[in-house]
């Protein structure tokens, strides 16, 4: 009994690294562990919430902060003041999610039960804070000097950047499932973008033209950066998987961005310019007003909605589910603005569908084969144990 026993120790231990190497396979190709079905089901409605939060917020506040320029808002710092200004809406979350619940380190490394210092949080925070308000003031710029569609083009160029990033910091594997969602969801959004070229004219000059495509390509290229060095943060500094981690690292990078923000418009002189911007807006000034109060909500939720799935998957995931939403703002545009709804725009969105199903479906994979690994390891460890006994 004595060597039975010490027989289904060793066979155990062995259990557990497999299972603890599988994970890690699962961290990096989607960063979904093997999980009980109940809890399995749970994961999934919470990447089906974030996706909804996602498509839906930055869908709405794209075509908000679109409407503040047609509309006669011409100030670059307001417009990049509103896309982080809204995260007080999120503090009363905290009251539902405190921190000192239960979280599971994602690092299976000793050190991984070390919380960080405070000042290494607290240079975490800021460093991100002012990331995104570069970030922020560059999409202001490209926004405001390019065509929309152009504008789309150059967006949908983080996706490739993201990719990028994801290999070298996150160590992302591609599967040509993979890389058929990026190259669907490339072509939709392209395609959508060289359509909109032929319908769109701009007396901007060439000077403010390259500005625009230079701060937008730029701004492309910070965002995917951003988001890998989330996932990097959640998985090597913070180390624990609660919700309340994603409200911190929206909430507290937002309000640096803000203050930087609120300095930006102090220093440049816009904001003597702000009444009077108020006064000649085209539908008034409450309609004004309301454009930055929704503007600035809805890009909160558009961020909880990344970091969600940042947290619960992968930067490159989440960096996919955004580029799904630039075929889908013709389609809302379509049903507030009254745009036309031609052939292109269906195929861009149809090719949009079809990455996002590319991508979803290897995730499904990626859980059957981990389902598959567990099973085949506690087989082996039951046999082993009845032929001893």
């Amino acid at each position: 009994m004595e060597a039975a026993q010490e027989l289904q120790l060793q066979l155990q231990t062995r259990a557990e690294s497999r299972e603890g190497s599988s994970q890690r396979d699962a961290t990096v190709s989607g960063n979904q562990p093997s999980l009980p079905k109940p809890i399995l089901y749970k994961w999934w409605l919470r990447v089906a919430i974030y996706t909804l939060f996602l498509l839906a917020g930055q869908s709405t506040a794209t075509l908000l902060g679109r409407l503040y320029y047609d509309k006669g808002g011409n100030s670059k710092w307001m417009a990049t003041f509103v896309q982080s200004a809204g995260f007080p809406i999120l503090l009363p979350l905290f009251f539902f999610f405190s921190p000192t619940s239960k979280s599971t380190p994602i690092s299976i490394s000793p050190s991984s039960a070390k919380p960080p210092s405070f000042s290494t949080i607290l240079f975490l925070y800021l460093f991100f804070g002012l990331l995104l308000t570069g970030d922020n003031l560059m999409y202001s710029y490209g926004l405001l000097y390019l065509p929309v569609s152009t504008y789309s083009l150059l967006c949908a160029t983080q996706l490739a950047f993201n990719a990028l990033f994801s290999f070298f910091l996150n160590s992302q594997k591609f599967t040509m499932l993979i890389l058929n969602s990026l190259v669907l969801l490339t072509i939709s959004a392209s395609l959508l973008a060289v359509h909109s070229d032929s319908e769109d004219t701009t007396g901007t000059p060439k000077g403010k033209y390259v500005i625009g495509f230079l701060c937008t390509l730029g701004a492309s290229a910070t965002y995917s950066l951003y988001l890998s060095l989330v996932q990097l943060s959640f998985q090597k500094v913070i180390k624990r998987e609660t919700f309340d981690v994603v409200l911190e690292m929206q909430v507290y990078p937002s309000f640096v961005a803000t203050c930087a923000c609120v300095v930006g418009l102090f220093a440049s002189g816009e904001w003597s310019g702000l009444s009077e911007e108020m006064k000649e807006y085209e539908d008034g000034k409450i309609s004004y007003l309301m454009t930055l109060i929704w503007t600035a909500v809805t890009w909160q939720i558009s961020s909880v909605g990344l970091l969600g799935l940042i947290f619960e998957v992968s930067s490159l995931f989440s960096n996919v589910i955004s580029t799904v939403a630039l075929p889908v703002v013709p389609v809302v545009a379509v049903m507030f603005f009254h745009d036309k709804m031609d052939g292109v725009k269906v195929m861009a969105l149809l090719l949009a569908v079809w990455g996002f199903v590319s991508y979803i479906y290897q995730h499904y994979l990626d859980d059957c084969r981990s389902k598959e690994t567990k099973k085949t390891n506690e087989g082996e460890a039951s046999n082993a144990l009845t032929e001893v006994c």
